[in-house]
């Protein structure tokens, strides 16, 4: 079992560099403490992701850190020049030694791919032809691609990533019907559903691995999301996180709601008992999340716990005493 963090990077209410800073204060933690990736979503024109560049908060982050591998979860790739997303791509990992973990989706949200002169309708072709010239642009010294979206002939690519072919894929499910496809192609995977339906998708990921010959040894990490607050107390717990719940769920329906639209029903649900019951959210004292998560853990059938330690306006003392008691008493046990 591997620990990773999962992190939209909300408006937290301090300034942005004050924001920034506390971020990257956490991020020193989890490299010290031993988790293995930190992940950041890519989200446009909403307080749910102040981190519209990714790229430019995971080039801090390979300063600050050592071990710990990073990535977008996921890059937005229907808003990307492939040109521009190769050297990027190759940049990062050149810069942290090969830490890069390359998340890449269409974007849930029609709304920000919109803003852009994007249309969300032409999003899956879109998105497959944006990520094969990036993947051919990862392990080729030169780029020809004819296609409905870009066409490109002979052009020198100068940049490469350290890792080989190219950094590892990830991708963000939350249907059980992506998994043969998914484990054909190699990705890693995390899955926004109750344990049940993750556990749907790991047997079915599982499955067409084993059809096609593939040793449970060299398995991808398949892990479900959730958000994760630990406190001396269950009462102090739950009272932090239903608090930064309420405005993380905010900025997470904002742009919806600004459109009179509502959210896509697979998404977490709003009432902040409903996602503790569905196990979104586990919160309590060292012992009590320990609990949930190995019983849930056991359903999913998971090899790796995705977590948001940070989100909403938890402070960052709040969010460091969290880090540091689930490093300690739950990561061992897990």
């Amino acid at each position: 079992m591997k620990f990773g963090v999962f992190d939209h990077m909300d408006r937290a209410g301090a300034s942005l560099g004050e924001q920034y800073e506390s971020r990257l204060k956490l991020i020193e933690a989890y490299d010290r403490l031993g988790f293995h990736a930190y992940h950041v979503a890519e989200h446009h024109a909403t307080p749910l992701g102040m981190a519209p560049s990714p790229g430019v908060f995971l080039a801090a982050i390979a300063q600050r850190t050592r071990r710990l591998r990073f990535g977008p979860l996921v890059y937005t790739l229907n808003l990307y020049h492939p040109l521009r997303l190769i050297d990027e791509i190759c940049m990062l990992d050149q810069m942290s030694g090969g830490r890069l973990e390359l998340g890449v989706g269409r974007g849930i949200s029609p709304f920000e791919v919109g803003y852009f002169g994007v249309d969300p309708a032409t999003g899956p072709e879109r998105f497959a032809e944006t990520l094969a010239v990036v993947l051919k642009g990862l392990t080729s010294h030169t780029l020809s691609h004819s296609g409905p979206h870009f066409t490109f002939r002979d052009v020198p690519i100068e940049l490469e990533p350290v890792q080989r072919p190219h950094p590892p894929l990830w991708y963000g499910a939350n249907t059980p019907d992506s998994a043969e496809r998914l484990a054909r192609q190699g990705y890693n995977v995390v899955v926004g559903l109750p344990a049940r339906g993750v556990r749907a998708f790991v047997d079915r990921y599982r499955a067409e691995r084993h059809r096609l010959g593939k040793p449970d040894a060299a398995l991808p990490l398949l892990g479900m999301s959730r958000h994760v607050v630990v406190s001396d107390t269950d009462a102090e717990a739950v009272a932090a996180a239903q608090r930064a719940f309420r405005l993380w769920y905010a900025a997470l329906e904002h742009l919806w709601r600004k459109n009179g639209v509502g959210l896509p029903r697979q998404l977490i649900p709003a009432d902040f008992d409903e996602a503790v019951a569905g196990g979104y959210i586990v919160a309590g004292s060292p012992a009590t999340v320990r609990d949930r998560m190995r019983q849930d853990n056991e359903v999913a059938g998971i090899n790796y716990c995705l977590c948001r330690m940070a989100f909403g306006d938890l402070s960052y003392e709040e969010s460091a005493r969290s880090i540091d008691l689930f490093a300690r008493e739950v990561m061992p046990a897990l």
